[in-house]
């Protein structure tokens, strides 16, 4: 077994012998840097003018182009089906109350604009459900966007 006292002589004196390399190493890195101390400015000037021309070419050669995106919506353009609104067999009167309920019109702002009373106007929106076979006003004004008769 190796004793205290040796471990400790034997750490101080790699200790020293470390500490010696490295002051060598000093000594030889400080005398390269002296003796080419204007060669080593002048490469580090280089490389840095280098990359900043590297930069400045980037800067000018890249293209100034921006690409400006504009959503607009467009109106698709509507066209009525004739063939499905002759299927219904829907009378003048009846699509004409179709088109005003389309439009959100209540049955009394119907019969105002329509001239005539509201109870007509009740039976030709019933007259409506069952030609186009549906139970409310909200499946009757998709199943005519869906045929194509009412935008």
């Amino acid at each position: 077994m190796i004793s205290l006292k040796d471990f400790k002589s034997t750490f101080l004196y790699g200790l020293i012998l470390s500490i010696l390399i490295f002051v060598l190493k000093w000594l030889q890195w400080k005398f390269l840097i002296v003796d080419n101390s204007i060669d080593i400015y002048v490469g580090l000037i280089a490389v840095f003018f280098t990359a900043l021309g590297i930069w400045v070419a980037t800067q000018i050669l890249r293209p100034k182009i921006k690409t400006i995106i504009i959503e607009k919506e467009v109106p698709e353009q509507f066209s009525l089906n004739e063939k499905e609104l002759e299927k219904l067999n829907l009378n003048s009167r009846e699509y004409e109350i179709l088109q005003l309920l389309a439009k959100g019109h209540s049955n009394a702002e119907i019969a105002g604009d329509l001239f005539i009373s509201l109870s007509t106007v009740k039976t030709h929106v019933s007259n409506l459900f069952v030609k186009m076979n549906v139970k409310s006003r909200i499946k009757a004004l998709e199943k005519a966007k869906r045929l194509k008769i009412i935008r």
